[in-house]
């Protein structure tokens, strides 16, 4: 179950400069470091243990052009614990080599503009819609980002960021169902509820589109802003 919730933008006037207990009883203390160090192991283990099951759906879906043109899924590259999760729009040619997400110039941008706010790029998760290279590199249908959302939106329940951030129309459309121009969508915080979770989500725009179109850089950087005030508001550490 999903629902879109406009909220009010957060303006920053800066300007840019280039996420039934065991109980067991011991006379020894308790080493509470510890627990909580196996606790997240163990949560760690379990999300690996999902994607890796969310890799095979991927790998054996039928009758797709998508996934029989590939080379390589594209499934996801980072930090798994990560409260922030960036989700860009399909693998391009060098990523479809690879299979890992966001390399080449357009790689390059999104480090840029991630540490224009103080982010490194290794400590978020990023993937894509569509985990296949479109042939071509043609813009993703509709009918195809709408059968790959069923497993993005799995994707991110597994991961539960805190942050989303949606970097193209594609992205866009997937996770929210709006098909409308990203320019009229971009820079406002909405939310999308999935398995009764709640997650705020940033609309902006992707790398690639930024390199061809390098006058909305301005619009992302103030998209950029937001984040990073959401990510004070929220206490994050990334």
């Amino acid at each position: 179950m999903k629902k879109l919730i406009n909220q009010n933008d957060k303006l920053n006037e800066e300007l840019i400069n280039t996420i039934e207990a065991n109980f067991v009883f011991d006379k020894k203390p308790i080493n509470r470091f510890s627990e909580v160090k196996k606790e997240s192991d163990i949560n760690q283990r379990n999300k690996q243990d999902l994607l890796e099951n969310l890799k095979k759906q991927l790998n054996s879906i039928e009758n797709c052009k998508l996934r029989n043109n590939s080379k390589n899924i594209v499934l996801g590259e980072g930090n798994i614990d990560s409260p922030i999760m960036l989700i860009g729009e399909a693998p391009g040619e060098i990523e479809d080599k690879v299979g890992n997400p966001f390399k080449g110039e357009g790689g390059e941008l999104l480090d840029k503009m991630l540490l224009a706010i103080n982010i490194k790029r290794k400590n978020i998760y990023t993937t894509y819609a569509i985990n296949f290279r479109p042939p071509e590199d043609r813009k993703p249908t509709s009918p195809e980002i709408k059968r790959y959302s069923n497993f993005l939106k799995e994707h991110i329940a597994i991961i539960d960021p805190k942050i989303i951030i949606l970097m193209g129309s594609t992205a866009m459309e997937a996770v929210t169902g709006i098909n409308e121009k990203i320019s009229s969508e971009r820079g406002k915080w909405k939310e999308i509820i999935l398995n009764n979770n709640t997650y705020p989500l940033m609309i902006t725009f992707n790398p690639s589109y930024l390199i061809r179109y390098p006058d909305n850089k301005k619009h992302s950087w103030e998209d950029l802003k937001k984040i990073r005030e959401k990510v004070k508001e929220l206490k994050l550490t990334i």
